[in-house]
């Protein structure tokens, strides 16, 4: 099992002092680097009001100079927002900055401030993101490429620099619905499975990815990521208690935001009680609790890779790194051990 500790830098709207968060923010990027996570991820949204964080290109190319080891996964590039030229060269700059350690995931994206904003909608998305990504797969192994887009044309175009992977970088995608499950199965290397949805959701996703892949003639892929949202304390309650605040005002903004009308019906509200929102989707727990919970993902799911978020909207510095001390210290060792 891998393990990938996803940094939001979420924070509340009036939180005065970001450069301070943003040391925090480096402070554990070096603390997972030293504890043996394996990737570092960060998320990307626009106009997130209430919410301030940090743009994921620019932060995850700061914080490649804090680790040596770990990977670098955009978790995810709206890339329906984009144009492909620039982000191809964009992440090929980071891929050889980093000596080849950069994951590329992709998605949708679902607010509309956020489609406005980038002078496209919704309706658009999906054809764009299906062209984007060509594009880019051709900018990146192809020289003098010739290609007409829906909002781009590349004429006789060869980027200024080719990533050092090859012949890419890993391709992720984030899918919620079960439409985008297909697409994953598809367009790229694996599907990143989402932290909101139940268990028996992504049982049933599981399913048709599965039927997809045997579709497109493609194998099951070597890596599984999923995440989820995680708190470690000495017992169960005792981490619901503590993640509890943060994690209710994270989630409530995403209701807020429409994160909802972007998962499958039949499990499509988080508009719940927070004990009830819980249940089957975060890891709450003792050190023995939360491994037991990856254990069961890697044999019910095949997950080869944990994602965790570990720190909700205002959650302070020192408890996020204990909990992260007492993951990385406690049930990393019971999880290879099982």
């Amino acid at each position: 099992m891998k393990y990938g500790l996803f940094i939001r830098g979420q924070y509340r709207a009036k939180e005065s002092n970001m450069n301070a968060r943003f040391e925090e923010l480096m402070e554990q990027v070096r603390m997972a680097e030293q504890l043996g996570f394996d990737d570092l991820i960060s998320g990307m949204h626009y106009a997130g009001y209430p919410l301030q964080q940090f743009q994921l290109i620019p932060f995850l190319s700061r914080a490649m100079a804090e680790t040596k080891r770990m990977r670098l996964i955009t978790g995810i590039i709206l890339l329906s927002l984009h144009k492909p030229l620039d982000i191809a060269e964009q992440l090929s700059s980071m891929d050889v900055m980093s000596g080849g350690r950069l994951v590329f995931g992709c998605g949708l994206g679902y607010r509309e401030v956020e489609f406005r904003g980038f002078g496209t909608t919704t309706k658009e998305r999906v054809p764009r993101l299906i062209e984007n990504l060509e594009a880019i797969k051709k900018l990146w192994t192809e020289d003098h490429v010739n290609m007409k887009g829906s909002h781009f044309e590349l004429s006789d175009t060869t980027l200024s620099l080719k990533p050092m992977q090859k012949p890419h970088p890993p391709l992720w995608m984030g899918a919620n619905a079960d439409a985008a499950v297909r697409r994953a199965a598809e367009i790229v290397d694996t599907w990143f499975i989402n932290p909101h949805q139940r268990m028996d959701t992504i049982e049933r996703q599981l399913e048709i990815y599965k039927r997809a892949l045997d579709e497109f003639g493609k194998p099951f892929p070597d890596e599984l990521p999923m995440m989820r949202e995680i708190f470690v304390a000495e017992t169960r309650d005792k981490a619901k208690e503590i993640a509890r605040p943060y994690l209710e005002e994270k989630y409530k903004v995403y209701h807020q935001w429409g994160q909802d009308k972007a998962m499958p019906k039949g499990d499509d509200n988080l508009d719940l009680d927070f004990d009830e929102l819980t249940k089957d989707r975060f890891l709450f727990g003792s050190p023995d609790e939360v491994a037991e919970q990856i254990i069961s993902y890697e044999k019910r799911l095949g997950v080869t890779h944990m994602v965790l978020g570990m720190q909700g909207v205002g959650m302070p510095q020192n408890q996020m790194l204990e909990s992260m001390h007492l993951f990385a210290e406690q049930v990393m060792p019971k999880v290879a051990g099982a």
